[in-house]
């Protein structure tokens, strides 16, 4: 079940809303236990006993690091155990088969794959559940002692199949007491409509444009452009939306989940986008991962280490497939380069020079993130730069003419208008409020008649 589904929008949630604010303040997490495990089974039924075990596995070991939290060796020991617990789980169902296909191919030999499903979430929660014990084990959280409250905190739904990674210290005092009250709600539903209309609406039908280009027998130069540049906006719009209805769910439950995206396609360096993109991610991999590696407080060519070495696990983490190597890779060698060598020039350009270096890259970046077939990839890049065919072609204007409108309408969201737009609006708060009446009851006839008549509706971060 996917948030921007018929079922999800017209049953489930209406559902749990209902028995949520129904009940006393003291079941409000057991109702969003009880649901959160149904949302979850609803797509992986066997795999919630892995959830579970999961949550056990950590709330134990939290536990034990707190009960000796004065025995150093212990302590470590109980950390120790839930890292790499996590990490067998989260390596052996994503990565087994990844694993078997490379040596199949680098020995010549024919080792049977597992051909295991993939846990739907699984990389966000192991890596929840990683960095409570290691906040455990540092002393910057208490460890909880009601296992229910902590099997809530890790399978909350709104949260739990594409993030943002949600921190046991940024949840820890609401799970136990949090205002859930008109406005509060009110804030939440305007921000998942949003949210709804940017996967919906625009997301899908950009989507959709690079569906058709990436299959084309006959792309031309602008063509393969103009396909990855809808990708690049598809994969804004799907996860930034699917971010937006997370948040503003967990305000109407009384959460208050941290921003996942800051409009990161107006970034002037690529190290300026990874602040902006997946900031729960970068931030997770930066305090767990980098600056236990010693971060930049190092020599320079250990900082390049630690910098290469986050960035391989960033790709991998994104999926079992040498593409997402190679797309970490290659992030990782541009934030050397803008470190270490490309930081002064970036400093001397104008901005909309620097905004162009950064734009084409991360739009390179994206064409390695979609394309899982190296050689299929290799003929891609060609094609782009003008080594398999013709600058343009009928099939390029055509789709251009046909997805002129939405490519525009996402490229002009994709920019800080809306809260341009709202700081001005707020001038007059009559004004603001008809305005956003009207615009919001369009986003929702708008969306709900196109996820009615369409069966065109993916959400790329599943696979992850």
């Amino acid at each position: 079940m996917i948030f921007s589904s018929i079922p999800f929008l017209f049953f489930f949630f209406p559902i749990f809303l209902f028995l949520y604010y129904l009940v006393p303040f003291k079941y409000k997490n057991l109702i969003l236990l009880i649901f959160s495990l149904i949302f979850y089974a609803w797509g992986e039924p066997i795999y919630i006993l892995l959830m579970i075990f999961s949550s056990i596995v950590d709330y134990i070991n939290g536990r034990m690091i707190e009960k000796y939290n004065n025995n150093k060796v212990r302590k470590k020991i109980f950390l120790i155990s839930s890292i790499i617990i996590n990490l067998i789980l989260l390596s052996f169902f994503k990565y087994a088969d990844f694993l078997i296909q490379s040596i199949n191919s680098i020995f010549n030999i024919s080792i049977p794959l597992l051909k295991l499903g993939l846990p739907i979430g699984i990389s966000f929660f192991t890596f929840q559940t990683m960095s409570y014990s290691i906040d455990v084990y540092r002393g910057e959280v208490k460890a909880e002692h009601n296992f229910l409250t902590f099997m809530t905190y890790v399978s909350m739904f709104p949260q739990l199949i594409a993030g943002p990674i949600v921190r046991y210290e940024t949840v820890s005092e609401e799970l136990k007491t949090r205002k859930i009250n008109f406005t509060n709600f009110s804030n939440g539903l305007l921000r998942f409509m949003r949210g709804l209309f940017k996967k919906v609406i625009i997301a899908n039908n950009v989507g959709y444009l690079w569906t058709i280009m990436s299959a084309s027998n006959n792309i031309s130069v602008l063509g393969s452009w103009l396909g990855i540049v809808a990708f690049t906006l598809q994969i804004y719009f799907d996860f930034s939306g699917y971010s937006d209805m997370a948040i503003g769910m967990g305000k109407m439950l009384g959460f208050n989940y941290l921003e996942n995206f800051n409009y990161p396609y107006i970034s002037k360096s690529i190290t300026e986008f990874w602040r902006r993109w997946h900031i729960s991610l970068s931030s997770w991999f930066r305090d767990y991962v980098y600056i236990p590696l010693g971060g930049s407080r190092v020599k320079k060519s250990v900082n390049i280490r630690n910098i290469m070495i986050v960035w391989m696990l960033t790709g991998l983490w994104h999926g079992s497939s040498w593409n997402f190597v190679l797309w970490g890779i290659y992030y990782g060698i541009l934030l050397v380069l803008e470190k270490f060598v490309l930081k002064k020039l970036l400093n001397k350009l104008p901005n909309i020079l620097k905004h162009i270096y950064t734009l084409i890259l991360i739009i390179i970046g994206w064409l390695i993130f979609a394309i899982p077939d190296i050689n299929t990839l290799g003929e891609y890049i060609k094609a782009m730069f003008g080594l398999n065919g013709k600058i343009i072609n009928s099939e390029f204007i055509y789709y251009l003419n046909n997805y002129f409108v939405i490519l525009l309408i996402a490229s002009i969201f994709s920019t800080p208008i809306y809260p341009i737009l709202e700081k001005k609006l707020n001038k007059n708060k009559f004004i603001k409020f008809l305005i956003e009446l009207i615009v919001y009851i369009s986003f929702i006839i708008i969306t709900i008649s196109y996820l009615v008549s369409d069966n065109y509706n993916p959400f790329l971060y599943f696979r992850f």
